[in-house]
């Protein structure tokens, strides 16, 4: 194997494994950044030494190992306490009387009795209120998806100083404000869940719909928040809400082939060919939705909108899709997480479930809220509307508007073409 395939294989192997060890070693250091450090160190080491030596028989025990031994290392250097100090001259002597491949093996036997509490620790911490949001889904991407900090500007399309940056304050932030290493106590766990959610969701929808660029939807964001939410799923599985956001993601993603055309433009819901649609992650999705469900309880706004996607998933037609059971959910919805966006929703289910007439009323009441100023779709759900009305020339209007507004090439272009369509044609249903 050369050098480059060597490489290819040590970042392969760090983007599975850097999470449990940089969680591992957080819990040794009590100190996010400094276990991210060490962790890098580890991964250098691997770059130096594996094109060399080769690739050894288990390179997660070896990875984990060699940053274990730095964190001793640095342990010693800052002279802990005299218990310590004796924990750490135990592991020492243990280290010197085990062979190196065994002492791996041992090290990444003794972690993974609690790999499962570290990475909970570590989606907490990373995730923690004390953020902002932008710092959270950076440093979510870096400490838990093993992403590069050129990898994570790329996706979102900002330069690489600006990611590195909100990683290093969102480290800063942490140790400064002293945020413990741990897991939320029961009477934080709904708030600090919530936090760890919306990261995730973030992601996803970044991924779904992109803000900004020249492409529709970037997979790799999406495979990347289901990959989270699924861990998260596991780490606390009696929590419904979890389970609620990961069958929205799931039956979302469902779609992905069905959204673009073979050029890559966009294609809308109601036009999509279903045939097109991941049924797998369909049957993930409403099994988790079911999860979700059994737990019992109200249902949390995640599990909402999954069921509102289970409509459409179910339908096997977009003719056959159960439109007032949706307006019905968003209404629920609406009650539980009120917010202008949800009503905007809620208006088009209004509108494909009592006619469009029905939806501009809501629309129009929505035109003054100061959230959706400057919101897209806003304008493009209008323009719809009153073309299914037959106003076409005030429909052009409100596509323009909304093409102007988007940062997305791909959506302005759908736009604009809706638009035109209403200077010499029907309008297409949205």
């Amino acid at each position: 194997m050369n050098v480059a395939e060597t490489h290819r294989a040590v970042n392969a192997v760090w983007r599975i494994e850097s999470a449990r060890i940089i969680g591992a070693l957080a819990r040794m250091v009590r100190d996010v950044g400094v276990a991210e450090e060490l962790a890098q160190d580890a991964l250098v080491a691997a770059l130096e030494q594996w094109p060399r030596e080769g690739i050894p028989e288990n390179p997660g025990a070896w990875l984990t190992a060699t940053a274990k031994r730095r964190a001793i290392d640095l342990l010693r250097k800052r002279t802990l306490h005299a218990n310590k100090e004796g924990e750490i001259g135990r592991e020492l002597d243990a280290r010197h009387a085990i062979a190196a491949a065994d002492f791996a093996e041992a090290v990444d036997a003794a972690l993974d009795d609690e790999v499962g509490d570290d990475l909970l620790r570590l989606v907490f911490t990373a995730c923690h209120p004390v953020l902002s949001p932008e710092a959270r889904v950076a440093l979510t991407l870096r400490l838990l998806g093993g992403l590069t900090t050129d990898e994570i500007a790329r996706s979102f399309l900002v330069p690489e100083a600006t990611i590195a940056q909100r990683i290093v304050r969102a480290k800063r932030t942490l140790a400064a404000a002293r945020v413990p290493f741990e897991a939320p106590r029961a009477h934080e766990l709904a708030a600090r869940l919530a936090s760890v959610l919306e990261v995730i969701y973030l992601v996803f929808n970044e991924g779904y719909s992109a803000t900004a660029g020249e492409d529709w939807m970037r997979p790799a964001l999406c495979d990347e928040a289901l990959r989270l939410g699924r861990i998260l799923a596991e780490l606390v599985a009696e929590e419904p809400e979890v389970h609620g956001l990961v069958a929205l993601m799931e039956i979302q993603a469902s779609r992905a082939a069905a959204r673009i055309d073979a050029n890559g433009e966009p294609v809308l819901l109601l036009e999509q060919n279903r045939a097109r649609w991941d049924q797998l992650l369909i049957r993930r999705g409403l099994a988790a939705l079911e999860r979700a469900e059994k737990l019992g309880g109200t249902l949390g706004p995640y599990a909402l909108q999954a069921a509102i996607a289970a409509c459409h998933a179910r339908a096997r037609s977009a003719a056959q899709t159960d439109w007032t059971r949706i307006a019905a959910l968003y209404e629920a919805l609406a009650q539980l997480a009120p917010s202008p966006i949800v009503e905007l929703n809620r208006a088009v289910a209004l509108s494909m479930a009592f006619g469009p007439a029905v939806g501009l009323e809501l629309v129009d009441a929505l035109r003054s809220e100061p959230q959706l100023q400057g919101y897209h779709l806003l304008p493009s759900v209008r323009g719809d509307l009153l073309a299914k009305l037959g106003r076409k020339g005030e429909a052009r209007e409100e596509f323009k508007r909304a093409a102007e507004l988007t940062r997305n090439a791909r959506e302005r272009k759908l736009l604009l073409m809706r638009a035109l369509a209403c200077s010499s044609g029907p309008a297409s249903a949205g």
